[in-house]
């Protein structure tokens, strides 16, 4: 498979991403959508590097999989909060400050 595979792939999974980030109603979802974009960046980075000879992109994209796993742990720590103070993950659901 050449570079135009990989980077087919990684259009779909942006695509992908950014439907499931712009459509849905539960941030769960919206969640998983964020990490498809972040994914689809890796899959150039590295299919970039590996059609280069450089190992610039993979270390990229090491760095960008170590921040993502920090991101979903901070933000599904803030979901479980939202869920425990008012019962729903929807993310129009927690208006408190509104009243």
């Amino acid at each position: 498979m050449g570079l135009a595979g990989y980077l087919i792939v990684s259009a779909v999974m942006l695509a992908c991403g950014i439907v499931c980030t712009v459509a849905r109603k539960n941030v769960i979802y919206i969640l998983m959508g964020i990490e498809l974009i972040l994914n689809a960046a890796n899959l150039n980075l590295v299919a970039f590097s590996r059609f280069n000879g450089h190992l610039d992109g993979q270390v990229f994209a090491i760095f960008s999989i170590i921040l993502a796993a920090a991101e979903a742990a901070v933000a599904l720590a803030i979901v479980l909060n939202v869920f425990g103070l008012f019962d729903s993950i929807r993310p129009d659901d927690p208006d408190l400050l509104k009243e």
